[in-house]
């Protein structure tokens, strides 16, 4: 599933070809998404000017003058990318947005488990973002606020630090990093976690995320960027899906938990 770093890395690729354009073709080829494609998206489109792309943990907002904005998430298998007119469409790839420089914003998703409607109000109103916690990478997030919403909490610090009311973005891999990089043990009660380490974790959240968005996001199966580029940062895990490799850092075998229904690996050495 796409994370904050290949949201962001798909808002990076496609804003320099989509902000300021007019849409003069809107083309959907399946309108049956996770959410139905909005019956008024062509009518509402078809002449109106794009804005400044933002995005919000993993949804992407795209401005539409005059009416609004597009919230646009993309599910477990989406990607948004850019082609050129006359580029033939591909099995999945189930809407077009054909723009005025001769671009295409096209939108695929083998999953359907994505979609795109219209933002309700605006980012701060809107009742799927409404209830979302910080962005890792603002001022808003660091180890203090980690350590007061952790208090009395007896659920693992991994999801914990997974739930998108406490910070938002922080997917399977990166917080199985993270707390690799921070030397915590994925297990241990939120609760009885100190001030000083989640200072580090929070710390290590920001590094390996900003590193992720730098490598271009990590692709393991489907994800490709607003450019058709797969990420890199698969290349450099520690510990996700290294499950019976040796540690990276002291060598000891790695091993593998469920946490929250999520398989988790940890070293039992570097980890406490």
């Amino acid at each position: 599933m796409p994370e904050l770093p290949e949201v962001e890395t798909t808002r990076r690729g496609i804003a320099p070809h989509v902000e300021g354009r007019e849409v003069c073709e809107v083309l959907v080829r399946q309108s049956r998404l996770r959410v139905p494609v909005p019956a008024d998206l062509v009518d509402r489109l078809v002449g109106a000017r794009l804005g400044e792309i933002g995005r919000r943990a993993k949804y992407l907002l795209i401005p539409v003058v005059g009416q609004g904005a597009l919230l646009w998430h993309l599910g477990m298998s989406g990607s948004l990318r850019i082609a050129q007119l006359g580029e033939l469409p591909k099995k999945h790839d189930h809407i077009d947005l054909v723009l005025d420089n001769g671009m295409i914003l096209r939108y695929h998703d083998p999953r359907r488990f994505g979609f795109v409607d219209w933002l309700e109000g605006d980012a701060i109103t809107d009742r799927r973002l409404a209830r979302l916690g910080p962005e890792p990478l603002s001022d808003a997030f660091d180890g203090e606020l980690l350590y007061a919403l952790s208090r009395g909490r007896k659920l693992a610090v991994k999801p914990f630090v997974m739930d998108n009311a406490v910070v938002v973005g922080v997917g399977n891999i990166y917080a199985a990093e993270a707390l690799f990089m921070a030397g915590v043990d994925p297990r241990r009660a939120a609760g009885r976690i100190s001030r000083e380490r989640y200072a580090q974790l929070a710390g290590a959240i920001r590094d390996v995320l900003a590193a992720a968005i730098i490598q271009g996001g990590t692709t393991l199966r489907d994800f490709v960027s607003g450019t058709g580029e797969p990420g890199y940062f698969a290349q450099q895990l520690n510990v996700y899906g290294r499950d019976g490799q040796p540690c990276r850092r002291c060598g000891a075998e790695l091993r593998l938990v469920t946490l929250g229904q999520r398989a988790s690996v940890y070293c039992g050495e570097c980890q406490t």
